[in-house]
């Protein structure tokens, strides 16, 4: 054999120890993260099945409630993400991650509309920058044709939030009812909202805020790791600040990721109410049954990585999970009034669903490095987050108007196959990885 291609070989071998390392270190940590965020975004998807009745509030009331969440998300995401290249990774998510933990614990104490506006409000505005701080972590830990997989396993924190917090959930719901004389949804929020404060400690004190600052790296691994990351820094990336708002590639992303995030949200801050509406009451067994979606979304997230980093190809492998995910909404609304139907068609909805948003961030550190990708990302996603002040609003007010949730989740799939056709205006060196990138 060869021994350039013995050694090009040993270098793989090498690198894939190295990135295998990394992983180990960063992905399960940051995987538990994202996991109890979303818990605490989303679990007012099932307080909602005591909490409405309890405070005579409307679906209209929760569903802005629900998006009013963006709106402090929306103001303070860029900003955040500037300031965590001041403060350092480290230090920041510890913070985010602490005060949105208090303040999810607070949503114990709603007792009408206005404070519980004005809490989700305030949630937003201390979770802002977290999904785009551990992004822009992770390219400073991966390069390119490696971070669709560590990007899908960070981002199956979505789902697995659902697999552990719907039956979590659905049991707090039923047997902490009336415990010390406060309900079930009380109980939820508190309870849930404790992890983060915790994990938020542990955040300042387990991670780095960079490479050469990782004591658990040798010297041989660091340049490694600095050598593959700066070669993903030239070429056609953008670099400023202001190259990562204002060019237009940056905005398409912007678009995709919006039309995707409806569909996002349209699932998880329904899912327990469509599911209810199929003809299951018990709390628990709504919770039980909202997870089985979410269980099958993992997998397809990290099937869907593991085959779009080993070919390098990226459009159809996201456009291709829009399509299943419209397809399989739109199997829910033909079916919803059979619960094993119903549930069958949103598995195959959640799973497109899902698998989008983790395919789509292996595309911005494609095309943006430094501060374009600190502010580029952070903007990216607010735009996207647009949809989550929009998606749940625009349902719970279709909901009151209708009396039903078919117009609205038809409205979500075809938002799917919006986001899915746009992904094909990406230019292609943008989209997919060199092939010889892959086998070094």
């Amino acid at each position: 054999m060869n021994a350039n291609v013995i050694s090009r070989e040993g270098d793989a071998l090498h690198a894939g120890a190295v990135y295998a390392k990394v992983s180990r270190r960063l992905l399960p940590f940051l995987f538990i993260c994202y996991m109890i965020a979303y818990l605490d975004r989303i679990n007012i998807s099932f307080a909602k099945l005591q909490m409405l009745s309890a405070l005579r509030m409307s679906d209209a009331v929760y569903g802005l409630g629900a998006g009013v969440f963006f709106v402090g998300y929306l103001l303070f995401e860029i900003p955040s993400n500037l300031l965590l290249l001041k403060v350092g990774a480290r230090r920041w998510i510890a913070r985010i991650m602490v005060t949105w933990g208090i303040l999810s614990t607070n949503m114990m104490f709603v007792k009408s509309p206005a404070s519980f506006y004005v809490l989700r409000f305030l949630l937003g505005v201390a979770e802002a920058g977290f999904i785009p701080a551990v992004l822009l972590y992770l390219t400073h830990w991966f390069p390119a044709y490696r971070q669709s997989k560590a990007t899908a396993l960070f981002l199956t924190g979505i789902p697995m939030s659902g697999v552990i917090g719907g039956p979590v959930s659905g049991w707090l719901l039923s047997h902490f009812s009336g415990t010390l004389g406060l309900a079930g949804w009380q109980w939820l929020f508190f309870l849930e909202g404790l992890p983060a404060i915790v994990i938020g400690v542990i955040a300042f004190f387990y991670l780095d805020d960079d490479v050469p600052s990782a004591r658990w790296l040798s010297s041989a691994e660091k340049t490694l790791i600095l050598r593959d990351v700066a070669d993903d820094e030239g070429g056609h990336k953008m670099h400023s600040v202001r190259d990562g708002l204002s060019n237009p590639r940056v905005l398409l992303l912007g678009l995709i990721y919006f039309f995707f995030i409806m569909g996002l949200y349209g699932v998880t801050f329904w899912l327990p109410t469509i599911v209810k509406a199929t003809g299951v009451t018990d709390a628990l067994k709504i919770g039980l049954l909202s997870a089985v979606p979410y269980v099958a979304a993992v997998l397809a997230m990290i099937l869907t990585s593991r085959s779009s980093d080993a070919t390098g190809e990226r459009r159809w492998h996201l456009a291709l999970a829009g399509f299943v995910g419209a397809a399989g909404l739109c199997g829910s609304v033909a079916f919803a009034q059979t619960t094993a139907l119903a549930l069958c068609a949103l598995t195959m909805g959640t799973m497109g669903v899902m698998t989008t948003i983790s395919q789509f961030w292996a595309l911005p550190s494609r095309l943006l490095t430094g501060a374009a990708a600190a502010a580029g990302i952070a903007f990216v996603n607010s735009i996207g987050q647009i949809a989550g002040l929009i998606s749940p609003v625009l349902v719970g007010w279709i909901q009151v108007s209708t009396g039903t949730a078919t117009i609205s989740v038809l409205g979500l799939a075809l938002s799917m196959v919006i986001g899915g056709l746009l992904v094909f205006w990406v230019p292609g060196r943008l989209v997919n990885v060199r092939r010889e990138a892959i086998a070094g």
